[in-house]
């Protein structure tokens, strides 16, 4: 291909990117408009300059990018020529540098690269040797601590000089942190081992201390080119500049709007200040979105606006002008996961849709368990992308096993997995004692544990005592279970055992994830309980009820043998893809945005960059959903619609609330408003004609200024029913608001006293029979 015809192949704005080679250059690429597009034909425009291959040095943050774009770059020009690219991720290009130098660093070049799992082993070998409580000390939050370290360029010898740092450390509860630091970094040396910052690390130092390497690996490379520039870090900025120094041939790509990895090390100021690094920075702005509808991309627009320090530019589509966003809200986390099912169907009918075309994004990953739940009720295929099932995580596998142990203690593998979960000191040798004894007698591992001596348990006394008192534990929940309801019994057992204290014992991201997930875990727990209750199926609900229920969501590991599945994920792993219909969920104040994101502007903006990310990942639907209530922290939490809302143009969404009062909402533009939150709309032909002209509560607090959180477990009501001696307000055809199942019209009342029942026709969740003494609902209609 010939350089004008590969250029003809690009618009005017990829042209312009593509063709300046003369100097610095920062190629703004809105989502959706070309990005890596732009990357390959200009490094193929650069090889049809006469700049020999190996000469261009093309970074990229995932070896899949550097792979594909190699693959697309090797059709333009060939392969052949291609294969001798500089290109891949910063690691793995900084790898190749350091194995070549490494002399000048103190290793030998066949060193070692540890992964996150070495480097967590050797760090739980130091924290042993200097007798630190690794409960306090956990190795993971440890290795996250120096990586970040690491990241910002903080060596060793000046993390234990800065009086602030050791503060902070101490106020942790870990004030040797340093001294592990600097004892992993000389173990790893000794090792002849690297771990992955130190591949940054080391060729930072590299060159900053060797200026004549510095100088032969910037004069090999002509031109430097970097993808995803808004998510580099501390360190590949200053490698960048080193390897630019000199002839100042760089081009960065990246979109500020979408820098959404701060919790990586990632730093916006590095795109930001480019101009100011980079001096007679060529600046390009790649604005036409091929992705989107036009009416999406001017909402995402609109939101993004909203952001203070940003680098100017007005995205827009050529596409078709497409539908409004539209914004569902549900009364609950359940009937949320309803609304989206029955859309998804409803899409998948009308536009003749694969289920692959659908795409559910939430902020947190204990989200998925809702919509988990329900798709596997309506027999819709699903995957979680980048992740594993609700059911399927480590922390949730390990309470569950708890619970099975107690419903039947004669559990193998449960037993085998939580023997020493929290570490209580019987390891593994014990576990194959207590096997083959077990085998021997043909008895369960219980049963040895239960009469250690009997079976001929082969342990010194303080193994025994430690046996035992997991025994106790045990043993304890195992006599409570038949006169404890299963959210009682299960909430104590997780205390009791120390899995909460475990859980919550850091705040790594992972942690945190993990914290999440038990709120979550507890929540649905809970709001199991309480549902059969409200429909009569028992006035107890015990463990093995509950078991009985989530063994058949735990079954994620056989595939159903189809290809096309709906895929769920976190917005952070949606980064890069696009689907044709996108559903943003959990769109509430305490989960989107994140409170611990929300309390700086820094934060907040980032947060609103990571709904400008979701929103733009849709091609044809964007859906938005928020639930007024959600099973968190063991009890119903009432939240605010997420502020970031009120950031979309009014004109640009579509509410399609059930009971939502109208609150004013000012457009964009000054000559008119909108009501953000309106009743049910006339033209909405899924809705009952009974439901369609109810007078609504006022609820104009709930898009107020403040956003505070409210927590109750009985909504404030104007005719509330939860006991027997209340239910004579209760008529057939009434309309009612119920917690969790929304907008329904009694069909029947049946019973008196405390048997009194009634048979609700809901919206979405379909017809429920309701004990009246359980039932926690407002009276509407």
């Amino acid at each position: 291909m010939t350089r004008e015809e590969l250029l003809e192949q690009l618009n005017e704005s990829q042209r312009a990117a593509v063709e300046y080679i003369d100097g610095p250059s920062l190629v703004i690429a809105g989502a959706g408009s070309g990005k890596t597009r732009v990357l390959t034909y200009k490094i193929a425009y650069l090889m049809q300059m006469d700049i020999k291959p190996w000469a261009i040095l093309a970074l990229t943050f995932t070896n899949k990018a550097a792979r594909e774009m190699k693959e697309r770059v090797g059709q333009l020009v060939s392969h052949e020529e291609a294969r001798y690219l500089n290109m891949g991720t910063f690691h793995s290009v900084f790898s190749r540098i350091l194995r070549i130098e490494a002399k000048y660093i103190g290793y030998d070049n066949n060193f070692t690269i540890y992964d996150e799992s070495d480097s967590r082993s050797l760090l739980k070998t130091i924290i042993k040797e200097m007798a630190l409580d690794e409960k306090v000390y956990k190795p993971a939050s440890v290795h996250s601590k120096i990586s970040m370290a690491k990241n910002h360029l903080v060596l060793p010898e000046e993390y234990l000089a800065d009086g602030e740092v050791r503060e902070r450390d101490k106020r942790a509860r870990m004030p040797e942190l340093g001294k592990i630091y600097a004892a992993y970094v000389n173990r790893c040396r000794r090792a002849n081992a690297m771990d992955f910052d130190d591949l940054l690390v080391y060729t930072y130092l590299l060159f900053r201390e060797h200026e004549d390497v510095r100088k032969k690996w910037a004069s090999q490379f002509e031109y430097v080119l970097v993808d995803e520039y808004q998510d580099t870090n501390y360190a590949q900025q200053l490698i960048v500049l080193q390897l630019t120094k000199e002839k100042q041939r760089i081009c960065a790509v990246g979109d500020d709007s979408q820098s959404i990895y701060s919790f990586r090390g990632a730093n916006i100021d590095n795109i930001l200040d480019f101009q100011s690094k980079f001096q007679d920075t060529k600046l390009f702005k790649l604005e036409q979105n091929y992705r989107s509808t036009q009416k999406i991309v001017q909402a995402a627009n609109s939101l993004i606006k909203k952001n203070s320090r940003q680098i100017p530019k007005e995205v827009f589509s050529k596409n078709a002008e497409g539908e409004k966003l539209s914004l569902k809200e549900a009364y609950s986390d359940k009937e949320e996961a309803l609304i989206v099912c029955r859309e998804i169907k409803k899409i998948k009918r009308k536009d003749s849709a694969e289920w692959s075309d659908f795409a559910i994004l939430y902020r947190t990953n204990s989200q998925s368990r809702s919509f988990e739940e329900e798709m596997r009720k309506q027999n819709i295929p699903y995957r979680i992308y980048g992740g594993l099932s609700f059911y399927q995580r480590k922390e949730i596998k390990d309470i569950i096993a708890y619970f099975r142990l107690v419903s039947n203690p004669d559990d193998e593998e449960a037993f085998k997995r939580i023997i020493n979960y929290p570490a209580r000191g019987i390891g593994q040798t014990t576990l194959a004692k207590i096997a083959v004894a077990a085998r021997e007698k043909s008895v369960s591992f219980w049963e040895v544990l239960c009469e250690p001596v009997h079976y001929g348990l082969n342990v010194n006394k303080g193994t025994l005592a430690k046996l035992d008192k997991f025994r106790l534990l045990i043993q304890k929940y195992i006599d409570e279970m038949p006169v404890t309801d299963a959210y009682q019994l299960g909430q104590a057992l997780i205390k009791e055992s120390g899995i909460s204290a475990d859980i919550y014992s850091e705040s790594s991201p992972e942690a945190i994830s993990r914290q999440e997930n038990l709120e979550e875990f507890m929540g649905s727990l809970q709001d199991f309980v309480e549902e059969r209750k409200e429909e009569d199926r028992s006035s107890q609900i015990y463990l093995p009820d509950f078991l009985q229920e989530v063994s058949l969501l735990t079954d994620q590991d056989s595939d159903d043998g189809t290809s096309s599945k709906v895929t769920l994920m976190t917005i952070h792993a949606a980064k890069g893809l696009e689907f044709p219909t996108v559903f943003v969920v959990g769109l509430e104040e305490n989960i989107f945005p994140s409170p611990m994101s929300s309390d700086t502007i820094r934060g907040l903006e980032e947060e609103r960059r990571l709904l400008y990310v979701a929103i733009t990942r849709a091609e044809k639907h964007c859906i938005l959903t928020c639930a007024k209530n959600r099973f968190r922290y063991g009890k119903v939490e009432f939240d605010t619609p997420s502020r970031f809302i009120k950031d979309i143009d009014g004109s640009l969404l579509n509410i399609e609330g059930e009971d939502i009062s109208s609150i004013s909402h000012e457009k964009h533009h000054e000559d008119s408003k909108l009501r953000l939150f309106q009743p049910f709309s006339r033209e909405n032909t899924d809705i009952p004609e009974y439901m369609r002209n109810i007078s609504q509560p006022n609820r104009s607090s709930r898009l107020g200024g403040n956003f505070k959180r409210v927590k109750t477990v009985d909504r404030p009501t104007s005719t509330s029913v939860s006991s027997a001696s209340s239910s004579i307000d209760l008529h057939i055809g009434n309309i009612i608001e119920h917690q969790r199942f929304g907008i329904g019209k009694v069909i029947d009342l049946v019973g008196t006293g405390e048997n009194m029942k009634a048979t609700v026709e809901f919206k979405n969740s379909g017809k429920k029979q309701l004990l009246l003494k359980f039932a926690k609902y407002t009276v509407v209609g």
